[in-house]
């Protein structure tokens, strides 16, 4: 494997190969499983996070994994393999790129399948270096979550959880795509629980009951905080106290709060829930190559964004808006406590998911740093792409590379895509009827309505497209006044809406709230239908109208990041609580004889 060793181990090797001539309970082993050193751990937080991690799997997990359930496979660690056992029953590496993203596990599969024996001594330890870089760390993530979802899909699965016992089979489940079905449900309980809640409080059903209505979700909303802030750290407490104790567990686990472990986890948990969800649902995964070397640098937000856009920053911005809507129209939102009782869990998945990114990220909080990512963005956001220009370079490939999943989905996945997009759809019909423009009316006119608006606006963006295309370079006075002419047409049109429905400002605001999802919506369900609607004059609406989303979707992530880099105090906390002392040092004299912008050349 891709492992480092120690000589005083190697030493070892004859009394380990001694294994496989002796008889181990009824069989000789097939597998023998080893301990793993991580000496990354002491580069910085995420480091000593994701070693803690990978301590407690590859220690305490294999010892039970091996004995009692008898479920362990291969997971990529250091494992000694019979190797004429294995060639006589078809090898060990398989052959897809696809379902076999994980290959290591799929031998651990084989062998329990031919009747092996896979277990675990640790009298040797073998060294192995994690990733230290929260992009690397999430690019792994990515991979091993695809993979899990092809397991789920895959034959060996099936065949295995058809002929193991009960007990066994649940290890398995557990121990495999269980874990990764778990994070996905936690994620999905707790949008079920905001969109319930919200569409309780625009359908009325909140006003049904007395005036001192009960909070009965209460209890739901604090198991899942226990969930996302204690257990996912707990079996890193409990392995670390087998080796070191109990109080020195504590004091870890403490240290490792103080230090946005929670945080972490929570993100990973947005990563592993999104890419295995994806991929049940689509199918598509892909490898991707993390490196593995000490990369402790900064990251561009351009290059942030291209990785969480999907899976974290778009999600994160949802919550804020079902929190946001449910604060104006619920009336338990009226009590202080009673409203962060409900909404904690929501707005620390939010503030995980949003700045995770940059509180671990060298220079992350930097003001400097932040303006020059921000210019940066906004050119990658406004290049048009090429057949043979790279997403690092341009939005529109990198958008156009984010929908491939979607060209090789089943009719069943498309189809349960365009469901999930109509969660918008109900949002703003919720919305609407709230407006001051119903005047409490519940005809469907008034749905139908906002629809018009809707529609206007695409004939509004139509017209321009076929002005700019026929007129922009040939007669670009012409062109000019078209588009002068359709801004004062829709301006009036603005105008006498509001004159008429007499709208107050919150409702302009709302209705703003309401229609900002729509069009996402949108958005959402002609990329399924892209292959239809690309050769058509709409798709570059949608294309225009996607690339004004990732941008403003940008501008609302950088804000709170901007505040926090104009603000004194907090790139210098980050930089000594996060890393290690000598990278802490390597900082500061960066800072001493690189502090002004260097100007690029673009």
């Amino acid at each position: 494997m891709n492992q480092d060793n120690y000589i005083e181990e190697a030493l070892k090797m004859p009394n380990l190969l001694e294994e496989f001539e002796r008889l181990y309970g009824t069989r000789n082993p097939t597998i023998l499983g080893l301990r793993e050193h991580i000496f990354t751990g002491s580069v910085s937080s995420l480091a000593w996070f994701m070693s803690a991690q990978e301590t407690s799997f590859v220690t305490s997990g294999q010892r039970v994994l091996a004995n009692p359930l008898k479920v362990r496979m291969h997971y990529g660690h250091p494992d000694v393999f019979d190797r004429i056992w294995f060639l006589t029953r078809g090898g060990i590496s398989k052959a897809s790129r696809k379902i076999n993203i994980c290959e290591d596990i799929f031998a651990g599969f084989n062998c329990t399948l031919r009747g092996g024996n896979v277990t675990h001594h640790e009298y040797i330890q073998i060294g192995k270096g994690r990733d230290v870089g929260l992009n690397q760390i999430s690019m792994f993530e990515a991979k091993i979550a695809s993979g899990s979802g092809e397991q789920a899909l895959s034959r060996d699965i099936n065949r295995l959880g058809s002929k193991l016992d009960f007990f066994r089979m649940l290890s398995l489940f557990h121990s495999t795509v269980g874990f990764y079905f778990n994070n996905i449900m936690v994620i999905w309980t707790v949008y079920a629980l905001l969109w319930g809640r919200l569409y309780m409080a625009l359908s009325g059903f909140e006003d049904l009951g007395n005036a001192n209505n009960k909070n009965f979700f209460g209890p739901v909303v604090n198991i899942q905080f226990i969930q996302l802030i204690l257990f996912t750290g707990l079996p890193a407490v409990v392995d670390d106290s087998v080796e070191h104790g109990i109080l020195s567990a504590l004091w870890d686990f403490l240290v490792m709060q103080l230090e946005l472990s929670s945080v972490f986890y929570t993100f990973s948990m947005g990563t592993r829930g999104h890419f295995f969800g994806r991929t049940v649902l689509h199918g598509g995964a892909k490898y991707r190559g993390t490196g593995r070397g000490f990369v402790v640098q900064h990251r561009s937000f351009a290059e942030n964004y291209r990785l969480y856009a999907r899976s974290h920053f778009v999600k994160a911005l949802e919550i804020v808006l079902v929190l946001m809507v449910y604060t104006i129209y619920s009336p338990l939102a009226n009590g202080a406590f009673l409203f962060i009782d409900t909404s904690i869990t929501g707005w620390f998945l939010v503030a995980s998911w949003i700045l995770s990114p940059f509180i671990f990220n060298p220079y992350g909080l930097d003001w400097l740093k932040t303006v020059d990512d921000f210019d940066e963005f906004i050119s990658w956001i406004r290049d048009r792409g090429g057949p043979f220009v790279k997403p690092t370079q341009s939005w529109e490939t990198w958008w156009y590379e984010e929908q491939d999943h979607l060209r090789t989905s089943s009719i069943w996945g498309k189809f349960l895509e365009v469901i999930l997009a109509l969660r918008f759809f109900f949002f703003q019909y919720g919305i609407v009827y709230h407006l001051h423009i119903s005047s409490g009316s519940t005809s469907v006119l008034v749905y139908l309505l906002s629809w018009t608006c809707i529609a206007g606006f695409f004939v509004t963006c139509m017209v321009i497209s076929f002005a700019r295309e026929k007129y922009a370079t040939r007669n670009y006075l012409r062109y000019r006044q078209v588009l002068l002419a359709t801004t004062v047409l829709m301006a009036l049109v603005i105008g006498a809406l509001l004159q008429l429905t007499n709208m107050k400002l919150v409702d302009l605001f709302t209705a703003l709230l309401g229609f900002i999802p729509t069009g996402w919506g949108i958005i959402s369900i002609a990329q399924v239908f892209r292959s239809s609607l690309q050769t058509t004059r709409l798709w570059d609406i949608i294309v225009s109208l996607a690339r004004l989303y990732d941008l403003l979707f940008g501008v609302i992530v950088m804000a709170p990041v901007a505040v926090l880099a104009w603000l004194p105090g907090f790139q210098s906390m980050q930089t000594r609580i996060l890393y290690n002392e000598v990278f802490v040092r390597g900082i500061r004299i960066s800072q001493i004889l690189f502090g002004k912008k260097v100007k690029r050349n673009r």
